[in-house]
């Protein structure tokens, strides 16, 4: 048999890299191949664009600021967005008086009878904002007074009757606050402490018949009914008022009286020519509040 022979290639030399042709140094080189030019911006309308922009981050702060005044004043404060002054007065925020350790709330399920632990001084209303204190109220200790002293409010043929009752009927105490407004609308509060809740609804001396000093009759208040249905207060039917008949000479009295538990309120308000009904109910329903 013919031996078939076979051939193995003997790899050779790896072909070299053809040299880089130098550049000519005499060439001129040729241009880049570019677009046409692009046209010139317009720097009115940039500078226009910037003015807007600023405009509206300036405006977009002016306004957050102006939000942010307005949730932080009082709606009052801010023009354009006050309501119209009614007259009201500006009292403290009112308090919940200390009481000793273990005494219940007024009108609690241990304390039905509505019977007050704290001291009277806490549950007179406080004075209202801008007023001054009346130098002619004859406070004692603890802004306490004597039962002449609060009878003072009170014709003379009716004095004794009404001291008499008092003894009668447990009364234990009266303290008071009395102030004066700028615009000289004079306060006077009574606060009447008993020994039970049996003895107030038995006093005579805040009503239809109160024979007050220098008042000839006194009447129902016209105003009242329109200021009760304003309120958010639930129950008023412990609070009544009144006004002095017509004609009321130089000073108008009115009076308004609360009625909680073992205490009873006495509010008298006077102005030279007509008091305010609306600071006048305010005061009554606050002192409501505040014994309740």
């Amino acid at each position: 048999m013919t031996e078939q022979s076979t051939t193995t290639d003997t790899p050779g030399p790896a072909p070299q890299d053809a040299p880089a042709p130098h550049p000519d140094p005499f060439a001129v080189p040729a241009e880049p191949a570019v677009g046409p030019p692009a046209p010139p911006r317009d720097r009115r309308v940039l500078f226009a664009f910037l003015r807007w922009t600023a405009a509206v981050v300036a405006f977009a702060a002016v306004g957050t600021g102006v939000a942010y005044g307005i949730s932080r004043v009082e709606r009052t404060d801010v023009p354009g967005l006050s309501t119209k002054d009614d007259g009201r007065w500006v009292f403290p925020a009112l308090a919940k008086p200390t009481l000793p350790p273990g005494a219940a709330q007024p009108f609690a399920e241990d304390n039905r009878d509505g019977v007050h632990y704290a001291s009277l001084g806490q549950l007179l209303l406080p004075a209202p904002r801008g007023s001054k204190p009346d130098t002619g109220l004859k406070l004692e200790k603890d802004e306490a007074v004597s039962v002449d002293t609060f009878l003072e409010e009170y014709e003379g043929a009716a004095r004794e009757k009404m001291k008499q009752g008092f003894v009668d009927d447990g009364l234990r105490q009266i303290a008071a606050r009395g102030w004066t407004m700028p615009d000289g609308t004079r306060t006077r509060i009574y606060l009447l402490r008993f020994h039970s809740s049996g003895f107030v609804d038995a006093v005579e001396g805040c009503g239809i018949d109160m024979n007050l000093n220098g008042v000839n009759r006194i009447t129902a208040d016209d105003d009242w009914s329109k200021a009760k249905n304003a309120q958010k207060t639930p129950d008023l039917a412990d609070v009544s008022v009144f006004a002095e008949a017509p004609p009321t000479g130089d000073e108008e009295i009115r009076a308004g009286c609360v009625t909680a538990g073992d205490l009873q309120a006495v509010i008298l308000q006077t102005h030279k020519g007509k008091v305010a009904p609306v600071p006048f109910h305010q005061t009554v329903i606050l002192q409501d509040q505040l014994v309740h």
